[in-house]
Order: structure tokens, then C-alpha cells, then sequence
């Protein structure tokens, strides 16, 4: 029987390994860069849950390998531990233990000795939580309650303004769900992010385009009134469709001022279902609270004409790819997919189910608005 041979990468790989990872490349591009397969990264990301380990650095406090073989040529010399000490602006009591933890006068050896202090200050600090079981288990609720990270730490941090040890950062509470070494939060919890992931991605990974058709008549987003922009007043919406296996649909809706967030049950993507299901849910606010839509450039909005009839509501269409354009709605459906996840059929859900979800999107607290 043939076994694989196993891979190994030095330190200065595995730094570049971490440096294109950190950058959004792909394990196949990092894979190919060392001629390797993109099977022998993962173990190496995989064993810090993708979270790059901070670098080893010395104590400024700590003997150097310069002082070390000082206190060797001294020792040679019969030279006393004070003389030593005086020459090197160390306390005696320093050098005295040194020499003693490394084999005494006669057995001491200066490289030898700093491999050995370096390799006993492997001790990895404690995590915060590990030694509050209180807190972990509260982070525990709260994000089986869909709350992400980020939310929790803030939340915690409003609560518990005075109060320390009552208070953790959203990045120990990722670095705790993806790097089991620590044994604080279950791995099983990393389910209840909005992307649950084997390890932890970096913010600059490349994202796929999303493919824009031409809108017959389209109002640029470049004409949408200023009062828009500012989100000082109510009632300008953001749209966008969450898709699910077998052509299944959701409309998600959400108002820029206080990121109220509606959902509509949708039958298909063609236009007719998706701005019959719209206009049925502009005529359960008042006109106030509904003044403008802004959406993508889907072929699903090329009947936008009828629902500005129908409810006296202009429409404005984002640029050709500029998604962060409707940056509310695309967050949102970021949310979203904690209940709705890729690739499940979502045209199983009612009306009620979709008013319960939102409801409880709802009522989450929001950082942006404090």
C-alpha cells in the first residue's frame, strides 16, 4: 500500500502562507504558488481556525543570546556571579539562576540555554472566558439567538460599562469559536453565525460579481433626491431578492432611516410575481412611510413602471455592479441567511413565518443605531 507523503513548510512559507491568505487568495492560489496541493493548506490554517497566530516575540525584559554567552565567557573566566551581573547591568540574583536552571558552572552553555528559555516561554495566555463560565454561557444564549459577535460584545459593553470582567470583544468571541484549542465555546456554535464557516475568512477574499441586466427606463440612483442620502428622513426603502433552491424567492425589503425590515413571500422571479407581491405590501403603510424603492438592476424590476402606477412610489436603480449601493438591504440579507441558508427550498415558508422572522430581525439591537 502507497502513503501520501506528508507535507512540510517552513517558517518563512508558512508567513507567506498567512500573508496571501490574510490578502483573500484562495487555498488553490496559495496551493499553486508553492507547487502544492491546496489539501496540504488547509491543515496549517485549519489548526488556528484561520485566525492568523500573533508572532513569538521576546520579552525586553529577558536575557539575549548576546548577554547569555557573556555569562559563558564569565564563567570560563571564574569570574563571580556580581562581577558578571555588574558588567551586564543585571541583578546578581539574575545571572545566579540562570546558571543554575542551565546545568551550573561547570555544565552551562549560552546557546543551548536561550534555545531552552525560548522553547518554555511557549505558554499560551488564558482566554478571558476560560476562567468565566457566566459570561461564556450568556455569549452562549445570545448566539443561538442568531446574535453575531460584534452584537454581543456591544451589547455587553452598554450593559456593563463599569464592569470589566462583565465585558468581552467581539474578536475573543470569534477566536474562541474557531480555534478549539482554548475548549471556552463549542464548536457546534460557530452554526449560529450568519456564515458558518470550517475557519475563519479573511474580509478581503474576492467575492463573485452579480450579474446586471439593462432596465428599460430606469431612473439612475444619481437622481434619487439628497434627502435620501442622509437617511434624516423616513420612508425611502431598499429591495433586493433572497434565492433558494428550485427557483424559489423572497423579497426583503428595508427602510433606510431605521433599517425596519419587511419580507414578501414571492411565487417566481418574473416581474409580474415580484411587483404584484411589492405593491401588496406598499398598501399596508401609510403613504408617508413609503416615498422611494431603490433597487439592483434584476430583470425582476423591469416592470417597475406598473408599481410606480399602481402606488405613486418612484423607483431608482443602483449603477451596473455596485451592490454596496444599497449597502442597508445587502447587510440585511446577510442576516437573513441565518434563516434562510443557501442552497435550502424557501418556498416553503408563509407570509406569517416570513412577519415572525422579521419581527425578530427587528428587534435585535442595531450598532448603527446605538
Amino acid at each position: 500500500m502507497k502513503y501520501r507523503t506528508r507535507t512540510f513548510y517552513t517558517d518563512q512559507q508558512k508567513s507567506e502562507m498567512w500573508d496571501r491568505w490574510q490578502r483573500g487568495e484562495s487555498m488553490s492560489s496559495i496551493g499553486r504558488h508553492f507547487n502544492r496541493a491546496s489539501s496540504s493548506i488547509f491543515p496549517h490554517l485549519a489548526q488556528f481556525g484561520g485566525i492568523r497566530p500573533p508572532e513569538r516575540r521576546r520579552s525586553r525584559c529577558a536575557l539575549s543570546l548576546v548577554e547569555r554567552e557573556e555569562i559563558s565567557r564569565g564563567l570560563v573566566a571564574e569570574q563571580s556571579f556580581r562581577s558578571i551581573a555588574q558588567r551586564l547591568k543585571r541583578s546578581p540574583s539574575t545571572i545566579s539562576r540562570e546558571v543554575h536552571r542551565n546545568g551550573g558552572r561547570q555544565a552551562y552553555r549560552a546557546a543551548r540555554s536561550d534555545q531552552r528559555a525560548w522553547d518554555c516561554a511557549t505558554r499560551p495566555k488564558s482566554c478571558k472566558l476560560s476562567f468565566n463560565d457566566p459570561l461564556c454561557q450568556l455569549i452562549a444564549r445570545k448566539l443561538r439567538r442568531k446574535w453575531s459577535p460584534q452584537q454581543i460584545a456591544g451589547w455587553l459593553k452598554r450593559k456593563h460599562p463599569n464592569e470589566e470582567h462583565h465585558r468581552v470583544s467581539h474578536e475573543t468571541i470569534y477566536r474562541s469559536l474557531y480555534v478549539q484549542t482554548r475548549g471556552v465555546l463549542k464548536k457546534e456554535l460557530q452554526e449560529c453565525l450568519r456564515r458558518p464557516r470550517a475557519i475563519r475568512r479573511s474580509r478581503h477574499a474576492i467575492q463573485k460579481g452579480l450579474k446586471l441586466r439593462k432596465i428599460k427606463d430606469a431612473t439612475p440612483i444619481s437622481e434619487r433626491p439628497s434627502e435620501v442620502e442622509d437617511r434624516a428622513v423616513p420612508g425611502h426603502w431598499e429591495g433586493d431578492l433572497i434565492v433558494g433552491s428550485n427557483n424559489s424567492y423572497i423579497a426583503t425589503l428595508v427602510e433606510r432611516h431605521s433599517r425596519f425590515v419587511m419580507l414578501a413571500k414571492v411565487e417566481n422571479k418574473d416581474t409580474q410575481s415580484v411587483i404584484t407581491a411589492l405593491i401588496k405590501q406598499a398598501r399596508k403603510l401609510p403613504k408617508e412611510l413609503y416615498r422611494s424603492l431603490t433597487w439592483d438592476r434584476g430583470s425582476e424590476m423591469t416592470g417597475h413602471r406598473k408599481f410606480t402606477m399602481a402606488t405613486k412610489i418612484d423607483v431608482y436603480f443602483c449603477d451596473p455592479q455596485s451592490p454596496w449601493q444599497t449597502g442597508s438591504n445587502e447587510n440585511t440579507n446577510r442576516l437573513l441567511r441565518q434563516y434562510f441558508p443557501k442552497g435550502i427550498d424557501i418556498s416553503g415558508f408563509s407570509q406569517p413565518q416570513l412577519r415572525a422572522v422579521a419581527r425578530q430581525l427587528n428587534e435585535r439591537p442595531r450598532k448603527t443605531l446605538q
